[in-house]
């Protein structure tokens, strides 16, 4: 493969071309040279008014529903919506059937994967088919590969087995990625409590059962001095609970989904079963407080909580279909437009610095001889998904037919690319 991005501005913390608008020619996968007026002879050439190029972003939730649930998703589709979200590695949660609770499903996933355009890091359940009950092979799936453990979208409702899951991966520093959600506290709620759901008549899960679990987790994290990570995070009093955690140098980092900045419980009226997620969409104060979140640093990161559902799960009543969205191909767009003021820097660090050192996986450089791992993006350009340009298996994205600003272009990754001229 032989490629020429023109006229790129390069977004790179770790590169002595940071801040810098250069031509990247990449030849076999290896960047050969960064410069200006580069001109090649027989080489595809990427060339648009505005380009950024930075270190491949990374997402640290999302269901690629394989094995066991194809008809929602596979490995390849999935790989396909995050090569054109911008994204070169995917942490998949292991709500699957059979579950990822042992080490063949791990080397089963990554061996599925290894062609693909994207890299695809397996999250290990924290507990046998992620039911909450009893420990699984945490050890031997981290030798696999394993990059962290999680049950995914079943929160960890078991004290003793979450403080036990946080000692056990200390000794090789690992991480827990837990979604708070106390289920003991309205189970079959459907929307966030409050005034909207009175109106609308909807069974409602108030926002202290996300807060309860927080507390707790942080609470059992600082005890076993351990590393922590909170995703799907929604609200203010959330967002507080961890500033005071950390100000008690409690190891926890938190990340949140687009859907969260850009939609309020508000947007529920019309009983848009793709706004139907968990946590659920909460009030306007708390979408101010997650957007405050991104502008002054407590939010680490972005998470997709890429969820594909088809049709027969999501064109039914309201209360009874699945919860969640798709959102890989939106992630920075949504952002981007919801926080214009927000730096270009500042949303690379959300997207890729900061998740790579969550995960400890290794920032890759944009220099000369390096090995290009990059996303191409154009924060400036104006678009809207369209069903027609949905790479997921699935189709179930509230975004669909939204002006947006900003659009990831594709990678450049395991000597493949998406980008086109």
């Amino acid at each position: 493969m032989k490629m020429l991005i023109k006229q790129s501005k390069i977004i790179d913390p770790t590169s002595s071309f940071n801040g810098r608008t250069a031509d990247i020619l990449i030849v076999n996968g290896i960047i050969q040279s960064i410069g200006k007026n580069l001109s090649p002879k027989g080489v595809k050439t990427i060339d648009g008014k505005g380009l950024h190029v930075s270190p491949g972003w990374v997402d640290l939730f999302a269901d690629f529903a394989d094995p066991g649930y194809e008809y929602r998703e596979t490995l390849a589709s999935g790989s396909a919506a995050a090569a054109a979200g911008g994204f070169t590695d995917i942490c998949i949660v292991p709500n699957t059937k059979p579950a990822i609770d042992q080490k063949s499903i791990v080397e089963y996933i990554r061996a599925k994967a290894a062609p693909l355009p994207v890299s695809i890091h397996p999250l290990g359940a924290v507990t046998k088919n992620t039911e909450g009950k009893e420990l699984a092979e945490i050890y031997d799936m981290r030798q696999s590969g394993a990059i962290a453990f999680t049950d995914g979208k079943n929160a960890i409702q078991s004290s003793d087995i979450m403080v036990k899951a946080l000692q056990y991966i200390k000794p090789f520093n690992g991480v827990l990625i837990q979604l708070p959600d106390n289920k003991d506290i309205q189970p079959h709620g459907l929307m966030n409590e409050g005034i909207t759901s009175t109106r609308l008549g909807l069974q409602a899960k108030p926002a202290i059962a996300e807060e309860l679990l927080i507390t707790r987790d942080l609470k059992l994290a600082a005890y076993a001095g351990s590393r922590l990570h909170l995703t799907g995070v929604t609200t203010a009093a959330s967002l507080k609970l961890i500033k005071e955690a950390r100000q008690k140098k409690t190891n926890v980092t938190v990340s949140i989904t687009p859907a969260h900045l850009f939609f309020t419980e508000e947007d529920l009226q019309t009983y848009d079963t793709n706004l139907k997620l968990n946590p659920p969409l909460r009030t306007a104060d708390d979408r101010k407080a997650l957007q405050k979140g991104i502008v002054d640093g407590t939010i680490d990161c972005i998470a997709s909580h890429h969820i594909p559902y088809n049709k027969d799960h999501k064109m039914v009543e309201f209360e009874y279909a699945k919860n969640g969205m798709i959102g890989l191909q939106t992630v920075y767009a949504v952002g981007n437009t919801v926080l214009p003021e927000v730096p270009q820097e500042r949303w690379v660090e959300l997207l890729s610095i900061n998740p790579r050192k969550i995960l400890g996986l290794p920032v890759p450089s944009i220099e000369e001889g390096a090995t290009a791992s990059l996303t191409v993006f154009n924060p400036s350009q104006k678009w809207e998904l369209t069903t027609d340009a949905i790479r997921s298996q699935s189709s179930n994205s509230a975004f669909t037919g939204r002006p947006l600003t900003g659009k990831p272009w594709g990678i450049v990754h395991n000597n493949q690319t998406n980008l086109s001229i």
